[in-house]
C-alpha cells in the first residue's frame, strides 16, 4: 500500500478505479482506516470502493491515528484533519476532487469544504454521525481514558494497546493513539514519558474541541449556510448516526439532495447508484 508524508506524518491510502477523483473519507470513528468501507456497519455490503471505482478514481485512506497511518500526540481538531486530506491531493497532484465522507468522516469532508472551498467539487454525506446521545457517548469514551491513564499510568496504556487488537472506539481504556503505539515503538516510548498533567490537559482539551455540539461535529453552522458545494446527504438510523444529525446538514447547507431512504433500503444496488446520478448531476451543472 502506497504512503505519504504529510506534515511529518505517514499517511497509508489506496487509489483504485479510473475517471475524476473521489477522496474518500473513511467511516469507523476513531479507528478510520480505509478498510472501514469494507468491513464497517452499512459500508459492508454497499461494496462502494468497487462499484464507484467504474467511473471515478477513490482515493482512500487511513485517517491519522488509525489504521497503518501514523499520528502526533497533540491536541487534535478538525483542522488536523482537513490539513492531512489536503495534504494527500496535493501529493497526488490533485487540484480539485469529488468528496466523501462516511460516519464521522463526514464532519472532516465538511470541515474541508469549508476551509478549502476551491478544492472541492461535491460532497457526498453518507450517514453522518451526530445527535445528542453520540454526543454523550464520546465524552464518555474521553473520560473513561483519562481516568484510567491517571489510575494506572501512561506505561499501562502502552502495555494496554500493544497486547489487544481493540482501538479507542471498541476500548475507551487504550486512547486515540493506541494504532501509532502498536506501529511505531519510538511513539510509544515517548507517550509513556509524558507528563500525566500535560498529557490530560491533551486530552481534555482534544475532546472539548472535537465534541461540543448535540448536532454533527465539525464547522460552524454559520459556515456552512455560506457554503457554494452542492451536496449528497443520506440519512443514518442509530444512537451514533442520528436522522437530526442528516437533517441539520440539509438545513444548514444551501445546495442538497437528501435520499429519504431508510438504511434497509440502502442496498449494494441503489446506494451506488444514487451516489453515481448525484455525482453526474454535478458535473452536468458545471458543464452550463
Amino acid at each position: 500500500m502506497p504512503s505519504a508524508d504529510i506534515d511529518g506524518i505517514t499517511t497509508h491510502y489506496e487509489v483504485t478505479g479510473s475517471g475524476p477523483p473521489l477522496l474518500m473519507f473513511s467511516p469507523g470513528g476513531f479507528d478510520s482506516s480505509l478498510e472501514s468501507w469494507r468491513t464497517v456497519g452499512v459500508y459492508r455490503r454497499l461494496d462502494l470502493l468497487e462499484r464507484l471505482g467504474r467511473e471515478y478514481t477513490c482515493v482512500a485512506f487511513d485517517r491519522r491515528e488509525s489504521g497503518r497511518s501514523g499520528g502526533r500526540l497533540e491536541r487534535i481538531s478538525w483542522g488536523d484533519y482537513v490539513r492531512q486530506a489536503v495534504g494527500l491531493l496535493d501529493h497526488l497532484g490533485i487540484e480539485r476532487a469529488h468528496l466523501m465522507g462516511g460516519c464521522v468522516g463526514c464532519s472532516a469532508v465538511a470541515a474541508l469544504a469549508v476551509e478549502r472551498p476551491e478544492r472541492v467539487l461535491s460532497m457526498v454525506l453518507y450517514s453522518p454521525a451526530g445527535g445528542v446521545k453520540y454526543r454523550m457517548k464520546q465524552e464518555d469514551r474521553f473520560r473513561r481514558h483519562v481516568a484510567y491513564a491517571e489510575e494506572h499510568g501512561l506505561e499501562r496504556v502502552v502495555s494496554l494497546a500493544r497486547g489487544t487488537e481493540a482501538g479507542f472506539t471498541q476500548d475507551a481504556r487504550v486512547g486515540p493513539w493506541a494504532r501509532v503505539i502498536r506501529g511505531d515503538a519510538a511513539f510509544a516510548d515517548a507517550y509513556a514519558r509524558t507528563d500525566p498533567g500535560r498529557y490530560r490537559v491533551t486530552v481534555t482539551g482534544m475532546a472539548r474541541l472535537l465534541f461540543d455540539r448535540d448536532t454533527v461535529p465539525g464547522p460552524e453552522p454559520e459556515d456552512l449556510l455560506r457554503l457554494d458545494v452542492p451536496a449528497l446527504i443520506v440519512p443514518g438510523q442509530d444512537t451514533s448516526h442520528a436522522p437530526s444529525a442528516a437533517r441539520y446538514l440539509q438545513e444548514c447547507l444551501p445546495d442538497t439532495e437528501y435520499w429519504d431512504v431508510p438504511v434497509a433500503g440502502q442496498t449494494e444496488e441503489t446506494a451506488p447508484a444514487r451516489i453515481l446520478e448525484f455525482l453526474a448531476g454535478t458535473a452536468k451543472r458545471r458543464r452550463k
